[in-house]
């Protein structure tokens, strides 16, 4: 093994357990974003679906700025002692928590228009804490190691870790926030309680500094930039002209807007189907146990099945069987089955199975378009090319916010309402179900067809990028 070839691979538990606690500390707040903040907004401070919808766009619109300004930032420094992006991930750690903890937090006696405000302020303000963190932490794999078994590992390691981070908020949470409220005609219902709420967002924003400063020590930077890279030729313009070039990188940007879209939409919408169609909130618990059991299942034969059959065609094959699931899931509304929850989680369980593939290797599917990104350029880039793909991924978030908050609004759902009308719930299942099989569908499509680095060419790529990198590094001597 050459030294460059020592240099870049190797990694140690310590490293998988570090990387892993990246996304554990994020998703312990973004988590609440999917599961809470529209129900929060809608029940607590009594922002209209329409308000939210145009808040959710405003701040989208903002991240276009933000998110390649920071990108770039990163890429245009020096690596400092600590490394390239381990640094940017801990000083962002703290105002991320403290952001988190505000968007959750209602200041008694505001009028509608100041929570609309207030909401305003704290939500992009974390959205931008979150972006100091999460294009730091996206970059991070492609410089622990270039080895594409050692990726995937790193890749399954950080789905773990944010399963981990996402219980709280899919699990824990959703038995300890809902108060129960009797209405006046003598029928009870849960609610969302704001204080009960608020102070366990306090907790998960302490805990979220502690795992990022874990991350921080446990994690280490081993491939370096390319010798005959000069951080000062760092030209914005030219680093997006080269990622329009990738079309890799494209497709990839849009299935993962996409996934995010499908998993964002169905955490709000489920979220609102059990608490409302089956009157059983602390179930919504199980569905992530459901979705995410499958890939505890699955993780000792990934690695197998990534060596025999390649990233991209597992992905592929796994989507479309959630699909099925789905279509499964929509078609027993015409059935006795249909008042069921415990269908519904079965369906649930199988439809995460399909999904697991996708899940756990999306982010070395990444750092296989970094690559390649290389490959066209000649430069390392991941700050810049993964704040457009962290974009990309917002404006997944954005869909599922904006439209989750549309069709709820679309189907006549009134969050003041302790009982929702049984139209309304007929309706609350059809887009629980319709939609999310869209958005799988549309997902298989781009993976299949517009995502073209399948098992055959990634090994020529890295071949390649190891050859120059050994030639760049003999004739620097």
């Amino acid at each position: 093994m050459s030294k460059s070839e020592e240099s870049m691979h190797g990694i140690t538990f310590k490293d998988k357990i570090g990387y892993a606690m990246g996304d554990m500390g994020g998703l312990l707040t973004f988590g609440l974003v999917s599961a809470f903040l529209n129900m929060f907004y809608t029940d607590v401070l009594g922002i209209s679906a329409a308000r939210i919808t145009v808040l959710m766009i405003v701040a989208r619109i903002w991240d276009a700025v933000n998110d390649p300004m920071w990108g770039s930032f990163i890429d245009s420094r020096k690596p400092t002692k600590y490394g390239r992006f381990r640094p940017y991930i801990l000083w962002a750690s703290l105002p991320l928590a403290v952001g988190a903890f505000f968007m959750f937090f209602k200041i008694p006696g505001l009028s509608d228009n100041q929570y609309l405000i207030y909401a305003y302020i704290t939500y992009i303000f974390y959205g931008m804490m979150y972006t100091g963190v999460n294009i730091p932490y996206g970059s991070l794999a492609s410089v622990i190691t270039d080895d594409e078994i050692e990726r995937s590992s790193l890749s399954m390691w950080r789905s773990i870790g944010a399963g981990i981070g996402g219980l709280p908020a899919s699990i824990l949470l959703p038995l300890l926030v809902y108060t129960t409220v009797t209405a006046e005609n003598g029928t009870t219902a849960k609610v969302l309680d704001g204080t009960k709420l608020s102070l366990s967002v306090a907790v998960l924003s302490v805990l979220t500094v502690i795992i990022f400063f874990l991350h921080f020590k446990l994690t280490k930077e081993r491939i370096t930039l390319p010798p005959t890279q000069n951080q000062k030729d760092y030209n914005l313009g030219k680093a997006m002209r080269a990622l329009l070039k990738n079309k890799p990188f494209i497709a990839l940007c849009i299935v993962s807007m996409l996934l995010i879209c499908f998993q964002m939409y169905t955490q709000t919408v489920y979220n609102y189907l059990f608490k409302n169609f089956y009157e059983k909130p602390g179930l919504y618990a199980l569905v992530t146990v459901c979705t995410y059991l499958p890939m505890v299942l699955l993780l000792p034969f990934m690695g197998k099945l990534i060596r025999k059959f390649g990233k991209k065609e597992i992905c592929s094959a796994g989507i479309l069987f959630a699909l099925i699931v789905n279509i499964v899931m929509f078609l027993i509304r015409f059935t006795p089955a249909v008042s069921n929850p415990y269908v519904f989680l079965v369906l649930s369980f199988f439809s995460g199975a399909g999904q697991t593939f996708l899940i756990m290797e999306i982010w070395a599917l990444v750092t296989d378009v970094t690559d390649y990104h290389e490959y066209i350029s000649g430069r390392r880039e991941e700050g810049t090319s993964y704040s457009f793909y962290s974009f990309a991924r917002k404006l997944g978030q954005t869909v599922a916010g904006a439209g989750a908050a549309g069709v709820l609004g679309a189907i006549g759902y009134d969050g003041k309402l302790a009982v929702q009308s049984p139209e309304v719930l007929t309706r609350l299942y059809d887009i629980a179900t319709i939609v999310p099989a869209i958005l799988l569908a549309l997902m298989f499509v781009v993976l299949t067809f517009g995502y073209k680095l399948s098992k055959e060419q990634l090994e020529e790529l890295h071949k390649v990028l190891l050859e120059r990198r050994e030639k760049a590094e003999a004739e620097t001597k």
